[in-house]
């Protein structure tokens, strides 16, 4: 089966969308499948792969995150699709390169694959504090019936938690299939645990192996709260010391590097490439703190279970579905002193324990590889439907 993946938001700098479409490309060989990977680039190129190719579209850079291009025109989009004639294809986001991919007239079935919330990464972000959830979703009325004629161009929607498919149902999204995510087994563990990595890491917060050493993930987007993080830290009271490591940068990086020189006891690491010293750095620290609620499976979060490290996640989305008392310590979204109280509960706690049950659950997360074998197995029942036809 040849599978065309519409993709607009992979790029070479990019974070978890190209873990996981480096994961898809794997998984395509290891199955027998063809993967063409349609993205948007600096120039018209094909880059060979294991499992596939991709097609790099000449397109504009993103003027809000240049690491990003978008898509512009259509018909270079849709002669890549006319030439490759693939069996079964996927759009991979709502925006400009879903809606290509479903006005596309050729005959191949196809999916929409949600990986995010759309209203909490923006809306919900900014106005959570303000407004609740279902006046949010009111106010934004427009974008849902957008939505629902973008989802009636495709066969599927997919979504990867059963939160996110509840919630597309209530908004009139219609045949949508969950397809739970997982993470690479074998990269993260708590054996990588590493006392001297923890004490450099904590003496860059400024601060001695006894305090509590919290790391955050990601890219510096609106969405993750990244300085809503850093201001909850601050909040702590300073009997209670804590550091917070931040790894990852982006559209808000400066911003963040701004707010972290005027606070105590917050390092700014910078994105982080080599996978085993994320692993390491993981492992090592005494929690995950994580602001996102739009995700729609917490892949960091996953990851610190399988490292054994417990979390303190607002109480929502992907990260919130995650977590369970035995491990976590949850905050109302968005709310950095809600977030400190979490934090002072947290460090009240057994962190043995609790990285002890977090350990316990990471075992029950999904392997990327079983994700795939389900989301290829979803393809070609479409591909054998549409043929029957």
């Amino acid at each position: 089966m040849k599978i065309a993946d519409v993709s607009e938001f992979y790029a070479p700098q990019g974070g978890g969308v190209k873990t996981y479409v480096e994961a898809k490309f794997r998984a395509a060989d290891r199955l027998g499948h063809t993967l063409v990977l349609i993205a948007p680039g600096p120039e018209d190129r094909v880059e060979p792969r294991p499992g596939g190719r991709i097609v790099w579209v000449k397109s504009p850079v993103m003027p809000a995150d240049p690491r990003y291009r978008m898509f512009w025109k259509a018909e270079p989009v849709w002669r890549v699709l006319d030439e490759e004639k693939p069996d079964m294809v996927e759009g991979s986001s709502p925006w400009r390169g879903g809606w290509l991919a479903g006005q596309w007239r050729g005959k191949a079935p196809r999916a929409l694959f949600m990986h995010a919330d759309p209203v909490a990464v923006y809306p919900q972000t900014l106005l959570g504090g303000f407004l609740s959830e279902k006046t949010i979703d009111s106010f934004f009325g427009w974008f849902w019936r957008y939505l629902r004629r973008l989802d009636a161009s495709y066969d599927r929607c997919v979504v990867a938690g059963q939160w996110l498919a509840d919630r597309f149902a209530r908004q009139g999204l219609e045949r949508i299939e969950v397809v739970p995510f997982g993470i690479q087994g074998g990269e993260f563990s708590p054996a990588l645990r590493d006392e001297t990595l923890r004490a450099s890491m904590l003496a860059a917060c400024g601060l001695d192996s006894r305090a509590t050493l919290l790391v955050t993930v990601g890219r510096h987007h609106p969405e993750k709260r990244v300085p809503m993080l850093m201001r909850a830290v601050s909040m702590v009271p300073k009997e209670q010391p804590v550091g917070l490591y931040v790894i990852g940068d982006g559209l808000q990086h400066a911003k963040v590097c701004k707010l972290a020189a005027g606070l105590p006891h917050v390092h700014i690491a910078g994105a982080e490439t080599d996978r085993m010293r994320l692993a390491r750095m993981m492992a090592s620290a005494d929690a995950l703190f994580h602001g996102s609620t739009a995700e729609t499976f917490g892949f960091v979060v996953a990851e610190a279970l399988c490292s054994g490290t417990p979390l303190i996640v607002p109480a929502a989305g992907g990260a919130g579905d995650l977590a369970r008392p035995a491990y976590a310590e949850t905050y109302k979204p968005g709310d950095a002193q809600d977030a400190a109280r979490a934090i002072m509960r947290f460090a009240a706690r057994d962190r043995q324990a609790l990285s002890t049950a977090a350990y316990e659950a990471g075992l029950q997360v999904g392997d990327i590889e079983r994700h795939f074998d389900r989301l290829f197995a979803l393809y070609q029942k479409l591909v054998d439907q549409k043929c029957a036809c």
